[in-house]
């Protein structure tokens, strides 16, 4: 199995949208992901909180997958991408790290 995390960053604003507002954006697109990706075993998405320190991320992604290639099946498909598009004009920064278990 493969574990998928990933940490975001996110602009204060962008998109015409406050980064509350986008980070919810993005909790709902990527968690739409589960249904249109066959190969995403198990997904949650974590807004961090707002009394947190500023230093957090602002959002946590975290995926299984039982293989690589569908770790990169899923990273390549449209639907991801989609989301992907859009996170990228919201975030200012991310961290990533995939593992097997």
């Amino acid at each position: 199995m493969i574990k998928h995390i990933v940490f975001f960053r996110l602009k204060d604003e962008a998109e015409g949208h406050s980064k509350a507002e986008n980070a919810q954006i993005i909790k709902e697109g990527l968690l739409s992901l589960k249904s249109k990706i066959d190969c995403l075993v198990e997904e949650t998405v974590g807004i961090n909180i707002p009394t947190a320190p500023n230093t957090n991320y602002d959002i946590c992604l975290t995926c299984i997958f039982r293989s690589w290639e569908d770790l990169n099946t899923y990273a390549t498909h449209p639907e991801h991408l989609k989301v992907a598009a859009y996170i990228g004009k919201c975030k200012t920064d991310r961290a990533a790290c995939d593992y097997e278990y």
